[in-house]
């Protein structure tokens, strides 16, 4: 897992203009765009489908992924809802500064 490349490509996205284009206009280009990215398999599907609860749970900063969210029209309750979402789903967060040291059940109320 590349948690530093899925980050960085979250920055560029968010930032970005050029970046923004190339990931809304989707399929080849948006394709092409992750390819320029160190992400493994699980990660860039993550990122091509906008799972925002898959990413979390990833390891993702949550201030990257909320500027993700609008970008993919979702409202805010609705991302603090894929969050939780994503950790039933996939479980424990992996990585980063979310790893979840506790039991699963806290960690969801407390999101």
């Amino acid at each position: 897992m590349s948690l530093y490349s899925m980050q960085k490509f979250l920055y560029a996205l968010n930032r970005e203009p050029e970046v923004q284009r190339r990931y809304r206009e989707g399929g080849a280009e948006r394709d092409a765009l992750l390819a320029g990215y160190d992400l493994v398999d699980e990660e860039r599907e993550a990122i091509r489908d906008g799972d925002i609860g898959k990413l979390y749970v990833l390891g993702c900063n949550g201030q990257l992924l909320m500027h993700f969210a609008p970008l993919l029209g979702m409202p805010w309750a609705d991302y603090l809802e894929a969050m939780r979402e994503g950790v039933r789903k996939y479980g424990p967060v992996r990585a980063g500064i979310y790893a979840m040291t506790t039991s699963t059940e806290d960690k969801v109320a407390g999101v």
